[in-house]
């Protein structure tokens, strides 16, 4: 089953402007499946392939005439010197819609695409499957659901599947293998208690002095390790937002999986009666949408910014968005009923940031906050992004 992808419409009008279109994102976020449906008559190369890689480093030239523009060239982080030979190419041609690139590690083909080919590619990235697409084709309905299942597309396009046994493959083949490619990982235990460690602190302030006492390995390790997992996507950070507070907003970041099935996975939580009697289900919650907003952004290449806010006296809201000099509110909780003590925290940040919407996005129904502000049910959480950043233009 092919699931319909937001970024689809997108990902067509970018084809017909620019002569290379790059298409960014973690292994099996849907990449290729999406871009061959898009265009099938294009020519098709994976520089997985061992044979393929083969030609490519050997006999560039030999490549492209067995791979034509208009080509696909998946995976071309491994073969970085054929965008020097693809800037030759779209320049001789003067078309549009000659190549599509994608690549999952993100440094190395950034590097490369901003030397070769400047001026001749726009760029995409392509995220798991949000909640809003798996809406259209009827799952999950429940946050737990959600959790569990995750955003893999090979999860939800082929029923029957354990989402437990798909992600162990996921990590043990993709996860450990990239990271093993950028840095050597000599104590493979320890990486995986460092996974294990992030999975539960998702949603906290990045503390490597703490994480390294836990694991035995150096904070400067750690940091490596981390710069890693969030170039190829498997992790993000969410950096805080201090315009205007000055020493008084914390400045460290937030750590997020981009998906949160491999979180849930790393946490040993394969029921959604696990999720909701789990301590870490409130942050796995704000996990879920934190990425929910990242995938609407990247899906449309919105412009606005998505941060969080703590001060050092502890007073925090969970997202902020930032939209046409503007700040809209979040506060995330994994409640299903309104309550004032859930209001409290964004009303006070809301009073010293001139913030224009607040919004407490939770399980129950939606709902208006006395005073002004919404409760809004997550599974309508890109439906208000929608409408608040409704004046705002998304990018070409």
């Amino acid at each position: 089953m092919i699931i319909p992808r937001d970024a689809a419409s997108k990902l067509r009008n970018m084809i017909k402007t620019m002569p290379v279109v790059t298409v960014y994102g973690p292994r099996q976020s849907g990449k290729t499946t999406l871009i061959k449906h898009l265009f099938p008559d294009f020519a098709y190369a994976n520089l997985e392939n061992p044979t393929v890689r083969a030609l490519a480093r050997q006999d560039p030239e030999q490549f492209f005439l067995r791979y034509p523009a208009p080509a696909i060239i998946d995976e071309v982080q491994q073969v970085p010197d054929l965008l020097s030979y693809i800037q030759v190419k779209v320049d001789e041609s003067g078309k549009n819609g000659q190549y599509v690139l994608t690549g999952s590690h993100q440094p190395v083909l950034r590097a490369k695409v901003s030397q070769s080919l400047a001026g001749r590619t726009t760029i995409l990235t392509l995220l798991p499957l949000s909640m809003h697409e798996l809406a259209g084709v009827g799952k999950p309905s429940t946050m737990q659901d959600a959790i569990v299942s995750g955003f893999l597309p090979r999860i939800h396009a082929n029923d029957g599947l354990s989402p437990a046994e798909v992600y162990e493959d996921y990590y043990r083949t993709y996860v450990e293998r990239d990271v093993r490619q950028i840095v050597m990982v000599e104590n493979q235990l320890a990486f995986e208690t460092f996974m294990r460690l992030l999975a539960g602190r998702v949603g906290q302030l990045v503390n490597f002095e703490s994480l390294s006492g836990e694991i035995g390995v150096s904070a400067q390790t750690l940091r490596k390790w981390l710069s890693v997992l969030e170039a190829s996507y498997i992790v993000f950070r969410l950096q805080p937002y201090y315009s205007n507070f000055g020493k008084r907003a914390v400045k460290t970041p937030k750590v997020f999986f981009t998906d949160v099935g491999l979180a849930a996975y790393l946490l040993r939580i394969g029921t959604g009666d696990q999720v909701l009697r789990d301590p870490l289900a409130g942050g796995l919650f704000e996990n879920l949408i934190v990425s929910e907003a990242l995938k609407w952004k990247y899906n449309a290449r919105r412009p606005e910014g998505f941060y969080f806010f703590r001060d050092n006296n502890g007073l925090e809201v969970d997202l902020v968005m930032e939209a046409a000099r503007q700040l809209h509110l979040f506060e995330i909780k994994c409640a299903m009923t309104p309550n004032p003590s859930l209001e409290r925290s964004i009303k006070r940040v809301a009073a010293v940031s001139s913030a224009l919407s607040k919004t407490i996005v939770y399980r129950g129904e939606d709902f208006p906050v006395a005073g002004g502000g919404e409760y809004v049910n997550f599974g309508r959480f890109v439906s208000r992004l929608d409408e608040l950043a409704g004046g705002q233009e998304p990018a070409p």
